[in-house]
């Protein structure tokens, strides 16, 4: 049973973090099968245009899918203590501590079903007593929505 961290006023939402076990076929293909590990407290909000990832000379109607926010946990260590790379965690189902999925996905594959997002930023932010306070998070809503969480 993966393990589940409390909300608080400095993070107020959960989110369940994912590692893939990797298996690389004959023809050298890679394919990964996510893995629950366990839900964390998490704070979230629209990172707006300081995190813009492109630069375009014509005005165009984009959607921002980029995310910062901050975790008590180091996210890249999983609980079997597995260090991972920000390519290798996911994270879904974001939620309130009501249980309410916040960010869904409104067509594709995965309508109705949680979006998936990819760690862009991990970064420990040290306090000033020499521990870290927290983890500074930036995510973006992946590509590949047809993952199978």
């Amino acid at each position: 049973m993966p393990t589940c961290e409390d909300t608080s006023i400095i993070y107020p939402l959960l989110a369940d973090i994912f590692y893939p076990i990797t298996e690389q076929g004959a023809y050298g293909n890679v394919k990964k099968q996510w893995i629950l590990d366990r839900t964390v407290a998490i704070a979230l909000n629209p990172a707006g245009r300081k995190y813009a990832q492109q630069v375009q000379t014509n005005p165009s109607i984009t959607l921002d899918n980029t995310l910062v926010g901050r975790t008590k946990s180091d996210i890249l260590s999983s609980t079997w203590d597995s260090l991972n790379a920000v390519t290798n965690v996911i994270i879904a189902n974001v939620r309130d501590a009501h249980g309410n999925i916040i960010y869904n996905e409104s067509s594709g594959i995965r309508v109705g079903k949680s979006t998936i997002f990819e760690i862009s930023t991990f970064t420990p932010i040290v306090g000033p007593f020499g521990s870290v306070d927290y983890y500074k998070i930036v995510v973006a809503r992946s590509d590949n929505q047809a993952a199978d969480i």
